[in-house]
C-alpha cells in the first residue's frame, strides 16, 4: 500500500511539474503573441500615413489632415490600445486612442504581480515615417498592459483548464498501469516475508510479465533448496540424536552389567568381612564398614548416573511418570534451595518415543542450567498435550533479566537441534518481574478417527 501511495505522489508531482512547464510555455507565448500583434499594428498604421504622405506629395490628398488614424479606427483597433504621431521638425503631435483599459479585473493580483515581473507588458513600439527618403516623423503603437494581462490571464485559464483535465486523466491512467505492472513485486514482498518466517513451503504463482516471472522462478528455486537443506539438516540432527541415545543406552548396561555388578560384589564381600572379623579382629572390622559405606555410595551415585543415561520409567510408565519421578528427585536433593513444580495436562500417549525422550532431555537440560546459573527458588514445570501440539513451559525465577546471546551454550544448542529435529519450535522469554522462560513446541499427528 505504500508503494502505491509513492507512485501515486511522484505521478502526481510529475503532472503538476508538466502542468507548471505548459503553462510558463502559455505565458511566453502569450507575449510573444501581444508583441507580434503590436508589431504589426505598429508597421500597418506605418504604412498608412506614408501612403498619406505619397498622395499629398502627388496632390491627390490634404496635408492638413496628416496624420489620419480613421482608417486604423474604422478597421477595429483592439481595446485599450493608443497612437501618437511625433513630427520631426515642427508641427503638432497627435494621438488617438481606441476603446479604454479594462474596468473589470477577473485575474488575481499574484498573476499580475508574476507577469509584470517577467514579460514587462505594455511596452510602446515606435516605427519611423519617411518621406522622400528623409525621416519625416515617429509612430509610435502601445497598447495597455492590463489588455495584455487580460488575455493572458484568459488563454492561460483556459489552457490550464484543459492541461489539468488532460493530465489528470494522463496520471490515473498511468498509475493504473504502473499499479498493475508492479502489483507482483508486492506478491513477491510478501512470499519472501513468508520465506523469511521460517514457511519454505510457500510458492511464488506464475507471472505473466518475463521479468517477474523470471524473478518467481529464482525465488522458487532459492525455497526448495532451502527446504531441502532443512530437511536434511532435521534428519541428520535426529539420526545424531539417536545415535546419542544409542550410545547413552550402551554406556547405561555397560554400567549397570559391569561396574554395577562390581560395586555389589565389593559391597557384599565387605559385609562378609565386617561380620567375620567382629570378635577377632574389631579394627579390620572398621575398615570393612569404611569399605561397605565407600561403595554404597558409589552405587547409589551409579544408579543416579543410569537414570540420567537411561531413565527406566520413561519406557516403563511414559513421560509424566518420568517428570514426576525427576521432579521429586530435584525436591529432594535442593531442598530448601529451589523448590519444583509440575502440572501435566492431557494424553502423554499421543507422544511419540522420540518426542517424549525430547521433552524429559529438554526439561533435565533446563533443571541442569537453573542449578548452574539462574540461582532460583521457584521452578514451575507444566506440559500440556492439546489437539495438534504439546507444549513444554520451564519457569523459573532466577537471575536472568536478558535474553542468553544468540549462540547460546551447548545445552542451548543440543535443545534446539532436538526440537528442529522434530518439526518444533523452542523460544525463550523473560519471566516477570525476572527469570526464563523456555517454551517446547511440538506437532503431533492427529488422532485416528474412529471406526
Amino acid at each position: 500500500m505504500a508503494l502505491h501511495w509513492h507512485l501515486l505522489i511522484r505521478i502526481v508531482l510529475a503532472g503538476l511539474l508538466s502542468l507548471l512547464a505548459v503553462l510558463g510555455y502559455a505565458l511566453y507565448q502569450s507575449h510573444q503573441l501581444a508583441e507580434r500583434n503590436a508589431a504589426e499594428v505598429a508597421d500597418g498604421v506605418a504604412r498608412q500615413l506614408e501612403a498619406q504622405l505619397l498622395l499629398i506629395d502627388a496632390g491627390l490628398g490634404r496635408g492638413g489632415s496628416f496624420p489620419d488614424f480613421e482608417l486604423w479606427k474604422q478597421a477595429g483597433g483592439q481595446a485599450g490600445t493608443c497612437l501618437a504621431y511625433q513630427p520631426e521638425t515642427g508641427g503638432t503631435p497627435r494621438s488617438l486612442c481606441y476603446g479604454g483599459k479594462p474596468t473589470a479585473r477577473n485575474w488575481p493580483s499574484g498573476f499580475e504581480t508574476a507577469y509584470r515581473s517577467l514579460f514587462q507588458p505594455g511596452l510602446p513600439v515606435s516605427r519611423s515615417i519617411r518621406r522622400q527618403d528623409a525621416q519625416f516623423g515617429v509612430l509610435t503603437f502601445a497598447a495597455s498592459a492590463e489588455t495584455e494581462i487580460a488575455a493572458a490571464w484568459q488563454n492561460v485559464r483556459d489552457l490550464a483548464t484543459l492541461s489539468a483535465v488532460t493530465l489528470a486523466a494522463v496520471c490515473a491512467l498511468v498509475y493504473w498501469s504502473v499499479r498493475r505492472a508492479l502489483r507482483p513485486a508486492q506478491t513477491i514482498v510478501r512470499g519472501l516475508t513468508t520465506l523469511a518466517a521460517g514457511d519454505l513451503a510457500h510458492r511464488l504463482p506464475g507471472f505473466q510479465l518475463d521479468e517477474w516471472r523470471r524473478i518467481g522462478i529464482a525465488v522458487n528455486a532459492l525455497a526448495e533448496s532451502q527446504q531441502q537443506l532443512l530437511q536434511q539438516r532435521r534428519q541428520l540432527a535426529a539420526k545424531l540424536i539417536q545415535l546419542q541415545e544409542d550410545e547413552r543406552r550402551y554406556l547405561a548396561r555397560e554400567l549397570h552389567d559391569e561396574f554395577g555388578q562390581c560395586l555389589a560384589g565389593i559391597n557384599a564381600v565387605a559385609s562378609s568381612v565386617r561380620f567375620g572379623a567382629a570378635e577377632r579382629a574389631p579394627d579390620l572390622a572398621a575398615e570393612a564398614e569404611q569399605i561397605n559405606e565407600i561403595a554404597g555410595g558409589m552405587l547409589q551415585r551409579l544408579r543416579g548416573l543410569l537414570q540420567r543415561l537411561r531413565p527406566a520409567e520413561l519406557e516403563q510408565l511414559g513421560l509424566a511418570a518420568s517428570l514426576h519421578s525427576a521432579v521429586a528427585d530435584w525436591n529432594r536433593l535442593l531442598a530448601g534451595k529451589t523448590a519444583y513444580r509440575l502440572q501435566v495436562a492431557g494424553d502423554c500417549r499421543r507422544l511419540t518415543d522420540q518426542q517424549a525422550l525430547a521433552l524429559f532431555r529438554i526439561a533435565q537440560e533446563c533443571q541442569t542450567n537453573i542449578v548452574k546459573h539462574a540461582a532460583a527458588a521457584n521452578v514451575r514445570l507444566a506440559l500440556q498435550i492439546d489437539e495438534g501440539r504439546a507444549l513444554l513451559q520451564v519457569e523459573d525465577d532466577g537471575v536472568a533479566r536478558e535474553l542468553p546471546l544468540a549462540g547460546g551454550g551447548l545445552g542451548l544448542l543440543g535443545m534446539r537441534e532436538r526440537v528442529a529435529a522434530l518439526n518444533g519450535e523452542l523460544s525463550l522469554a523473560i519471566a516477570e518481574p525476572h527469570g526464563l522462560r523456555v517454551a517446547v513446541s511440538l506437532p503431533l499427528a492427529p488422532e485416528p478417527e474412529a471406526q
